[in-house]
Order: structure tokens, then C-alpha cells, then sequence
């Protein structure tokens, strides 16, 4: 299940490489220096489209800081309804970088897979923390296991997959549904020292 992006012989700049769909949060910042909130559901190494409540006008210069990606700029090429499309500014090196980051993606999100299996999983001394859903109830929830990427949480409320929710206060998105709860990749890749102080890990996890 090959998802490989290579550049495709099109006439447009905005549509010189093959866009992958993909589900990205983050947040972006406009001219104005003002932020918003983002997600971006299709990105290819010189372009991406972004649903957010706010758009800029076309010719804008934009930086966006994306989960899993990083920062990218670049300019406003068109807007629609739900938001806007940009060109990506990036030298040849960092194109192909953002291939790799976007094969991965397409890759993961077509295998299911809930979080980077190579992390190793960790058991809290405390398991007990609160699950926090987007419009900010809480909910008491038991955590199975973690890894420096993502958590399984047992819980009666299961929000859809892709929903961002908190699992403490680490930000991330559900990723999986099983039987007694869900399964959370983490915005970012952790370090254990973070965790130990949020989650206060087995000494010797």
C-alpha cells in the first residue's frame, strides 16, 4: 500500500505536486500577526488547503504551525467558504522532507494505525486523569498504557475519530475506537520527563 508523492507534469503552480487527503490541526498566523485555529484536509510538498473560521485574502503572506509537520509559509492562493488554499515556500530539501512527513501520514491513516508502534508502552503509577472534549466537558477517565506518542484510555464517552480533545493537558486527536474506550496520538511526540510529570510514571517503566 504504496502512498509515494512525486511531482505530477500539471500547468498550475498550486497543482504541481500530487496532494494526499489528510487530517492535520494546527494554527496559523496572517499578516495582521493575529492566530487561528486550522486543520488541513489535503497537502501536497508545494500546496495545502485549511478549514478555519478565519481567511486571509489572496496574495497573503501565512505561517502555519501544523502537528507533525512543523512550521510552513508561504502565501494565500485562493479562499472558500470553509477557509483557504496556499502555496507552500519551501527549498528543495524541505519539499522533500514534507513528502516523506505526508507519505507517513497517508500511510498511517490508511493502515490505522493509532500511534507509532516503535515508542515503548508505559503504565502510570496514578492511571486515573480527566478526558477533555472540544467543547470542554470533562470526563474521568483510566489510562491503559502510553507512549511517548499517544495513550489508550479507558472511558465511558467515545468522541468520533479525529475529534481533538485533552487527555490531562496534553493536547491530541482520537484515533481509534475499542471496546471499553479510545485510542489518542498525542499532538506531538513526548519525552518521558513530561510524561513522568503529568502522568507520574512507574520508576521502572
Amino acid at each position: 500500500m504504496s502512498a509515494a508523492i512525486t511531482p505530477a507534469p500539471l500547468q498550475s503552480e498550486r497543482r504541481n505536486f500530487q496532494r494526499v487527503r489528510v487530517t492535520i490541526y494546527g494554527r496559523f498566523m496572517l499578516e495582521d500577526r493575529t492566530e487561528h485555529a486550522c486543520r488541513v484536509t489535503d497537502m501536497s510538498p508545494g500546496n495545502a488547503s485549511l478549514v478555519a473560521d478565519r481567511s486571509g485574502r489572496a496574495g497573503e503572506k501565512v505561517i502555519a504551525y501544523l502537528d507533525h509537520i512543523g512550521r510552513i509559509e508561504g502565501m494565500i492562493s485562493r479562499t472558500h467558504e470553509d477557509g483557504f488554499a496556499m502555496t507552500i515556500s519551501a527549498s528543495e530539501r524541505k519539499r522533500d522532507k514534507l513528502a516523506a512527513q505526508l507519505t507517513w501520514l497517508a500511510n498511517k491513516h490508511e493502515l490505522d494505525l493509532p500511534e507509532d508502534r516503535r515508542h515503548e508502552r508505559i503504565t502510570p503509577r496514578n492511571p486515573i486523569s480527566t478526558l477533555r472534549l472540544p467543547d470542554g466537558r470533562q470526563y474521568r477517565c483510566r489510562i491503559i498504557d502510553l507512549s511517548l506518542s499517544g495513550a489508550a484510555v479507558e472511558s465511558d464517552v467515545r468522541p468520533e475519530k479525529g475529534a481533538q480533545v485533552h487527555l490531562g493537558t496534553l493536547r491530541g486527536q482520537v484515533v481509534r475506537h475499542f471496546d471499553d474506550g479510545i485510542a489518542i496520538e498525542f499532538a506531538s511526540i513526548q519525552d518521558r520527563q513530561a510524561l513522568d510529570a503529568e502522568f507520574s510514571l512507574q520508576p521502572d517503566a
